[in-house]
């Protein structure tokens, strides 16, 4: 029997949607949105009726009757430490989402957003694979301070897609492949994904490579020195580092697209920024491939920064020795999504209980 299931994906500069009948794609959109837009919102919560509007605008645009959806399904956030799976989105896990007790994250709002649709039209709501899945090793979890454990922040979703993608092209189960997966966007996640396991991966939102918005991992005595500087209060501070650092805070741009074109028309900043960024993918994923003592079946470069060719040129220029490369431009997060929730809706799994 045919579902029908709306998919949202909200991320820092975009709004992205899709309907699938069962796995068939009916139709997709990506709704950018201006750095300027989001940013005059305090909170990513505060966020809720501007993305709302953004859906129905574009699903009125085209006449879809929502009344023949099954499901909807959204990102899961920076929730509490999850196994993957799909889970029913309740209130304890909007609370969360709403509060960012876990963090503040664009994907807080795929659940919620999920949910307020859903709610309307009394239909069942999910999430699927969020950023908060945590399957690292013990070793992992140790920081180097008594005081901190590392957490797990990953974009699971889309890296367990395209390592199950890679995995059939080469005619193997997820549990029978190793990778080492970058998914690079607003966000960067380099994770070892060992037999369908995400066993270590740098927090994406305060570790590993600098992004297009995000700090990345900083000198800690410097970054320490600035908290206590007392230029900047504890939540201004947090918003540099997760909104307002890396490129932005370098370009004032989160736009890759708009840096490249600075850097071919000669600007050296613009020049030095991208070659840093690279600089520092390529470094974490050397690192990441010593957690699978380099035996892995391949290197997978992933996420919306991967269509730019020049870009991933570089990068693989820099890690081809380690290993074959494949590149998966853009997510496929929306299909991801819609597959999620389809399995329990056709009955093959359980929805998990937050």
């Amino acid at each position: 029997m045919q579902k029908t299931i709306l998919a949202i994906n909200p991320g820092s500069t975009s709004t992205k949607l899709a309907v699938y009948q069962n796995r068939k794609l009916l139709f997709e959109e990506t709704v950018r949105h201006e750095d300027e837009e989001v940013m005059e919102f305090p909170r990513v919560a505060d966020q809720l009726q501007f993305r709302l509007v953004t859906i129905m605008s574009y699903l009125s645009a085209r006449e879809f009757d929502l009344s023949i959806l099954d499901a909807v399904v959204g990102r899961g956030g920076l929730l509490k430490p999850l196994s993957s799976g799909t889970f029913a989105i309740d209130e304890a896990m909007l609370e969360d989402a709403r509060s960012g007790k876990y963090g503040e994250h664009a994907s807080n709002l795929g659940s919620i957003l999920a949910f307020e649709i859903a709610r309307k039209h009394n239909l069942p709501a999910y999430i699927v694979d969020p950023v908060g899945v945590d399957e690292l090793i013990e070793e992992a979890r140790v920081s180097g301070l008594s005081d901190i454990e590392r957490k797990s922040h990953v974009h699971a979703l889309n890296i367990k897609a395209v390592s199950r993608r890679i995995g059939e092209q080469l005619g193997k189960k997820l549990d029978e492949t190793n990778f080492v997966v970058a998914h690079i966007g607003g966000g960067i996640s380099v994770a070892a994904h060992k037999h369908g396991r995400i066993v270590d991966v740098n927090n994406a939102d305060n570790e590993g490579p600098f992004s297009p918005e995000r700090a990345g991992g900083l000198p800690a005595k410097q970054l320490v020195q600035l908290c206590y500087s007392g230029k900047y209060t504890e939540i201004e501070m947090l918003r540099r580092m997760t909104k307002e650092g890396g490129m932005y805070s370098y370009m004032g741009t989160k736009s890759t697209i708009e840096v490249e074109k600075r850097a071919l028309s000669g600007d050296p900043e613009a020049a030095l920024i991208l070659n840093a960024m690279v600089h520092q993918i390529g470094k974490e994923i050397g690192a990441m491939s010593t957690v699978l003592d380099g035996r892995f079946d391949g290197i997978i470069l992933t996420g919306g920064i991967c269509h730019s060719e020049r870009i991933v040129k570089r990068i693989a220029e820099k890690i081809s020795f380690l290993g074959k490369v494949f590149v998966v431009p853009g997510e496929a997060e929306l299909e991801a999504l819609a597959a999620g929730a389809l399995r329990v809706l056709a009955g093959e799994e359980e929805a998990k209980v937050y």
